[in-house]
């Protein structure tokens, strides 16, 4: 369950290790961090997928997203006197370059183009993340489910029918789209039979 990207690192690999960040491996359902730590650490992932989300007093899950190879891990969070609102979350094994928050924004600090670089990469996430709150706040449940397809098969950057393998088990686009699971399994039977998607050993194409 991972995304096929060609996205480099946002901060060269070995910068961060030079800088004194260590890599650290991480099994599957590993806690990074949790919603209430107070951030201490630049976290890029080198290898593995991790889900941002929260859990409710009910027991839900929400997923918020699903940052993988290349990706850092809420660093706006570096940035300001508050602790985490989330938690994070390894879905594979995953290998993670950690760097001390100290040292992270010295390095920030001393690098205008690297501070841009972080930025853009900053801003375009919340671009996404801002269409993706548009997308699950409409009031169909079909609506929902066909526009945060679209929206990931956008942000990583395929364009024809099928080609895009959705990388989340129904239970996860649940938790993406704040519907129940037995809604999601019957909204993509029905874009089955209607050939938005492609189901091929349990695997949506879209």
């Amino acid at each position: 369950m991972v995304f096929v990207s060609d996205m480099p690192m946002i901060i060269d690999e070995e910068l961060l290790l030079s800088s004194g960040a260590e890599l650290v491996r991480y099994g599957v359902n590993d806690v990074i961090f949790k919603e209430g730590d107070a951030p201490k650490y630049y976290f890029q992932i080198k290898t593995g997928t991790v889900k941002i989300n929260n859990y409710h007093e009910d027991g839900r899950e929400i997923i918020h997203s699903i940052p993988f190879d290349g990706h850092c891990l809420v660093e706006s969070s570096l940035f300001i006197d508050r602790d985490y609102p989330v938690n994070a979350v390894a879905m594979t094994v995953c290998e993670i370059i950690k760097l001390d928050k100290v040292k992270f924004l010295a390095l920030i600090g001393s690098s205008p183009d690297l501070f841009s670089k972080l930025y853009t990469y900053t801003a375009e996430r919340m671009y996404y993340r801002h269409v993706m709150l548009n997308n699950i706040s409409a009031p169909d449940p079909g609506t929902k489910v066909k526009r945060v397809m679209e929206c990931l098969k956008s942000y990583n950057q395929y364009t024809s029918k099928y080609s895009y393998q959705f990388p989340f088990t129904r239970q996860q686009l649940a938790s993406l789209t704040g519907l129940c699971v037995e809604t999601v399994i019957r909204v993509v039977k029905k874009m089955e039979k209607e050939e938005m998607v492609r189901i091929e050993n349990g695997k949506i194409f879209y």
